[in-house]
């Protein structure tokens, strides 16, 4: 079954220059394994599409139930050059909520 990623997660994200930081947190410890499994770096780039121009890098913080991403030539340039309408990457986080992940039978209660 596939299911939005807000359902087993939240998000954080900013900025620093042209590179849009998110990270992604479990809402539960159980949920860590889904997230390795299905939020890939890969994945988090196609999500984006042409909004981010340069690679994408995945860290895994498994103390934390985390995922942080860095997201390369996201901003259009940066706060201070970009006219993009979130040039600080606040709503990147939010966005990348949206992104659906397949979830197996028992992972999920209710599901």
């Amino acid at each position: 079954m596939r299911v939005p990623l807000s359902r087993i997660a939240h998000t954080r994200s900013g900025d620093k220059g042209d590179t849009c930081n998110v990270g992604v947190i479990a809402w539960e410890d159980r949920f860590y394994p889904i997230l390795l499994r299905e939020v890939t770096a890969e994945r988090v780039k196609a999500h984006f599409g042409a909004l981010v121009e340069g690679p994408v890098e995945r860290y895994e913080l498994p103390n934390l139930g985390a995922l942080n991403f860095l997201l390369h030539g996201a901003l259009g340039g940066g706060g201070t050059v970009s006219l993009r309408t979130d040039a600080q990457g606040k709503t990147f986080g939010a966005a990348l909520l949206n992104l659906s992940i397949e979830i197996g039978p028992g992972e999920l209660p209710g599901v």
